[in-house]
């Protein structure tokens, strides 16, 4: 029976990736350190439907300190990994940079190094689509990706060339997975569907920044927990797309999708776009279609259709979730 680390466990994407390993009979030891980077309500949320769940050992710890990591590493014996765990948010990373580069470069180079030392054959390294800012759409893996605009798109392009040292130096497995705009059921606050949702329910101005034709490769948070289980296969060093592949969606659509799911109206707050801001995302998928076998199965009409009922469903707890 295999044994995986997935970090990040309590958070959005990281725990359907360690529900759908549950379900595999998987032995999944969850790490997080429960920040109040964002509400902690919707971790506790997350943790809450793992923590009973036969085979899930969990430990609250900072991928950031190694003197946390290394009890782990010494305990268990990891079949794969899967580095979740990050500070995320392409706003907030210019408030305060310097937690980003902790959490997502040095916390990553933790693991690299663990990994290492204990001989842990494999990594799934979570990383972003952010990194694709200004290049031509549909965006593929082989485009330069030098050019981040915001320290958050730069923490992961740096974990991302650390990981690749790794896999030079020492012949560790590792797939980079760039996600395309999560979202889903127990989504982030900071994000636009959350925010959005919750806002047009109770009635309260959404800030739309730009003029709202941007566009977003949306991509529900279960296929992208698929996809990144099977990027667990062996493939020595690969960086591959997890996205919606479809046209996407221009915000205001999106919105409007929101608000016929609600049964009402939004008012908007209109602001500039910020710098640091992509105007448009689309995935080329056709990698991970070839070498994982995955496309998404969920569209966005059904995905919305899921949050928006998830939302419903948790109002007494949720509408009182800090943004």
């Amino acid at each position: 029976m295999k044994t995986v680390l997935v970090t990040g466990s309590a958070g959005f994407i990281g725990h359907r990736v360690a529900h759908f390993l549950l379900d595999e009979g998987v032995n999944v030891i969850g790490l997080d350190n429960i920040n109040d980077a964002y509400d902690k309500r919707l971790k506790d949320h997350r943790q809450e439907t793992l923590k009973d769940r036969r085979g899930f050992t969990f430990y609250e710890a900072d991928l950031e300190n190694l003197g946390d990591l290394k009890p782990i590493f010494e305990k268990h014996s990891f079949d794969v990994i899967y580095n979740l765990g990050a500070r995320a948010g392409v706003r907030y990373s210019i408030e305060d940079p310097h937690v980003y580069m902790r959490s997502n470069t040095q916390g990553c180079l933790n693991i690299l190094e663990l990994m290492h030392q204990h001989d842990c054959p494999k990594l799934v390294l979570a990383s972003t689509s952010s990194l694709y800012a200004g290049q031509p759409m549909p965006f593929h893996e082989g485009l330069p990706v030098d050019q981040p605009l915001s320290p958050y798109a730069a923490s992961k392009k740096a974990a991302e060339v650390m990981a690749y040292t790794y896999h030079h130096l020492y012949g560790l497995d590792v797939t980079i997975t760039r996600y395309f705009t999560v979202y889903g059921p127990a989504g982030r606050p900071d994000m636009a569907p959350f925010r959005f949702i919750k806002l047009i329910e109770e009635g309260t101005p959404i800030t739309v920044f730009g003029d709202g034709t941007q566009t977003r490769d949306f991509t529900y948070v279960d296929d992208i927990a698929r996809g990144t289980l099977l990027a667990s296969k062996s493939l020595g060093h690969e960086v591959i797309n997890l996205g919606g592949g479809k046209r996407p969606i221009s915000l205001m659509d999106f919105i409007h999708k929101i608000e016929d799911r609600l049964g009402k109206k939004a008012e908007i707050v209109w602001k500039e776009m910020a710098a640091t801001e992509m105007i448009d995302t689309s995935a080329d998928i056709c990698k991970a279609k070839q070498m994982l076998d995955w496309e998404p199965r969920v569209d966005l009409d059904e995905g919305l259709d899921k949050t928006v009922e998830w939302y419903l469903g948790n109002l007494d707890w949720a509408r009182d979730v800090q943004l």
